[in-house]
């Protein structure tokens, strides 16, 4: 059970003075690049600047305190933001509270059922694809407060193409102080790690928007202008449950646990290579149900395992669960005394921290690289994936795509599955073995190649046998597994062969087919004597037999 057994417990074995200080540091430094971005990631939610706040802290705490990472920094990520938006807008923040703790208890079950190395399973161009594809739909979010553009009244976009067309109907109503607000601050963002290398430029793109919106003329909202802010600390509240939410929250609660497994998974894998460690991805799974049901709990959104806040721990010191605890302590101090001035800050400054954190998810490299290399059926998936997300939504993306992906598998599985039947030859053929020379024409032999599943088994319909052969012989030697498909079809040759006088014989069946074909009865059915260990006991034992 080493597998489910939180990391923070291991590292405090060997925990010294020394690396303590150095988490606190870490800690203290990630808690400081967590507070802005907590901030926009949970306006781009839909919800209160507090909740990423609440989420950074309680989430953070529970998972690093129960997760299979030494480094994993938790909170909410820019994954989230659209389908988090999507439920508050449909059900309201009940809604989003059920469907977090729905997500929450599914990805407890998966640690405990030991599906930490499933998730390996789910193709890489669908992680590009959706990755790729939500940060699009961060940006077309995030356009209307760049620009300053307003609505008309009753104008409430919720999804992706409706924001795109809204904000494309009304760009005649932009504010160009909004604009020189954004451009300011994003040009901060992408300058200053050039310049700065220990202070988070999305702090400082903070600290001058709102100076820039206090004391210049420019007429420009901010945060404190469209939320209530409080520095008061996260409560426990639950929510009003029924059968009709509760319905409604499962689709959502899935999503949200497939992707928050798939991510923090992800960054666990990354910050194993920078630190040449190995995290344990059940006791993870586990953490980050728990966190998550905590997080909607105490009035936080979805969370999960974020790569850069890792990376940026991992740079400075951190390596053990102590500094992600520290993060979370240090961010309840912030909020209490400074969430006040969280008022002061633009819009369009967090629009533009958002663009940043889109650019750095959207892997356009790695996309880039797959449309020039991949099979196409490859970039099949990855388009399906990538155009579903930003027209549809993550739930619909990651079904579809799952699908495509297995039929595009099977497709080419299938395709690798062939049989093929033995020349047969006369002594005037040059460079052939003696044994197909002298093989009697009454025996006839087929190779098969390949998996028999369901997607193959076709390929024994290709199997013909002549009038006069009287012996078939079906080697098997290439042939890794088999489906109860195949073993139907292979049912059906017996009993055509058996009509026409034809004994069927086996050489070298392995291990998984056998044991296929001896439950199934199959095995009794066709003789066991009529399975050989080879091809040349096989032609032996054929020989006989037709004698």
């Amino acid at each position: 059970m080493n597998s489910l057994k939180p990391m923070l417990l291991t590292s405090l074995k060997s925990y010294d003075r020394s690396q303590f200080v150095k988490d606190v540091t870490a800690g203290i430094i990630v808690a400081i690049i967590a507070l802005p971005l907590s901030i926009a990631l949970a306006l781009a939610s839909g919800v209160g600047p507090e909740a990423g706040i609440f989420t950074a802290i309680v989430a953070g705490f529970v998972i690093s305190a129960l997760g299979g990472s030494s480094v994993q920094i938790a909170g909410p990520t820019a994954a989230f933001a659209t389908i988090v938006a999507g439920i508050v807008a449909k059900d309201g923040l009940d809604g989003l509270v059920i469907s977090t703790i729905l997500a929450g208890i599914f990805l407890i079950l998966m640690g405990f059922c030991h599906f930490g190395s499933l998730i390996k399973f789910i193709p890489y161009t669908i992680t590009t694809g959706f990755t790729s594809g939500i940060a699009v739909t961060i940006v077309i979010g995030q356009l209307k407060d760049f620009f300053g553009i307003t609505y008309p009244d009753g104008v409430k976009p919720i999804e992706t193409t409706e924001k795109f067309k809204a904000f494309a109907e009304n760009i005649s109503t932009i504010n160009t102080d909004a604009l020189i607000v954004g451009i300011v601050s994003l040009a901060i963002l992408i300058i200053s790690p050039m310049l700065l290398k220990r202070i988070p430029g999305s702090l400082i793109a903070v600290i001058v928007g709102s100076l820039m919106v206090q004391f210049l003329p420019l007429k420009v909202s901010t945060i404190g202008n469209l939320y209530t802010i409080s520095n008061s600390l996260p409560s426990f509240h639950l929510p009003e449950v029924n059968v009709q939410i509760i319905q409604n929250a499962i689709p959502n609660a899935f999503t949200i646990a497939v992707l928050a497994a798939i991510e923090s998974l992800l960054s666990c894998v990354v910050a194993d290579g920078m630190i040449n460690g190995k995290h344990r991805s059940d006791m993870e799974l586990v953490a980050q149900g728990a966190g998550n049901i905590a997080s909607a709990l105490f009035g936080g959104i979805p969370a999960t395992g974020a790569i850069a806040r890792t990376a940026a721990n991992i740079k400075n010191g951190g390596r053990t669960p102590v500094a992600g605890i520290v993060h979370s302590v240090t961010l309840v101090i912030v909020l209490v005394v400074l969430m006040p001035f969280a008022g002061m800050i633009p819009m369009p400054t967090i629009a533009a921290i958002l663009f940043i954190v889109a650019y750095n998810m959207c892997q356009w490299r790695t996309f880039t690289h797959l449309v020039r290399t991949a099979p196409k059926s490859d970039i099949i998936v990855l388009f399906t994936t990538f155009l579903l997300t930003i027209l549809f939504d993550l739930v619909v993306a990651i079904e579809i795509g799952m699908v495509l992906a297995c039929l595009l598998f099977i497709k080419r599985m299938s395709e690798e599955t062939h049989v093929d039947s033995w020349v047969y030859v006369d002594d005037d053929t040059p460079d052939v073995d003696e044994q197909l020379k002298e093989l009697p024409l009454q025996i006839r032999v087929y190779e098969i190649t390949g998996p028999l599943f369901f997607g193959a088994a076709d390929a024994i319909e290709h199997i013909v046998v002549k009038d006069f052969t009287r012996c078939l012989v079906l080697r098997m030697r290439s042939v890794p597994a088999i489906d109860s498909t195949a073993m139907n079809a292979l049912f059906n040759l017996t009993k055509v062969c058996e009509n026409k006088g034809i004994t069927l014989v086996f050489s070298h069946v392995n291990k998984q087919p056998l044991n296929v074909m001896k439950k199934s009865g199959f095995v009794d059915f066709v003789g066991r004597e009529n399975f050989c260990p080879n091809i040349s006991a096989a032609l032996k034992h054929a020989e006989e037999l037709i004698q």
